[in-house]
């Protein structure tokens, strides 16, 4: 299949979890060696979890079928531009690249605007809408100290 082919797929998914009224218009499909390996749409009201977009569904299942955490030589394709914690999956997950087809500016028009949380991105923690603050503690073993002696460590 072309990535056209594969995109349509991807919108298609998306359609059809609109008109089941199981989720939000977002479908997402992880492509490996010419077979589709993952497969998601917007879950985040039918699960109750703000986690689940269909990018991530889609790489959470893709890494099952791959049986790790990184999707080396997959392509994903998405049927709207990727929200800020939806690429930063594609990020850790690795990916050899993706693709989407509507833009971040016509999932805003249909009231889906991820504009605010790229602009807080910009901003120092503190600063934010929901602010951050960073607080540490004078007791316990620091963790990344562990993770750096730990000899189970794997790399990511």
């Amino acid at each position: 299949m072309s990535d056209r082919e594969w995109m349509r797929l991807a919108i298609d998914l998306a359609v059809e979890n609109v008109r089941s009224g199981r989720g939000g218009p977002f479908g997402a499909v992880v492509v490996k060696d010419g077979q589709v390996i993952g497969r998601g749409v917007n879950s985040v009201t039918a699960t109750t979890d703000p986690t689940a977009h269909a990018e991530v569904m889609a790489i959470r299942e893709a890494c099952r079928a791959v049986g790790g955490f990184q999707l080396e030589g997959c392509v994903l394709y998405s049927s709207c531009e990727p929200c800020p914690m939806c690429l930063g999956a594609i990020y850790w997950a690795r990916p050899a690249t993706f693709y989407f087809a509507a833009t971040r500016e016509d999932a805003a028009l249909a009231g889906f605007d991820d504009d605010l949380i790229y602009r807080q991105l910009q901003l120092r923690p503190e600063e934010r809408l929901i602010p951050g603050y960073r607080l540490s503690a004078d007791t316990g073993e620091d963790p990344f100290v562990a993770w750096a002696q730990s000899p189970q460590r794997i790399a990511y």
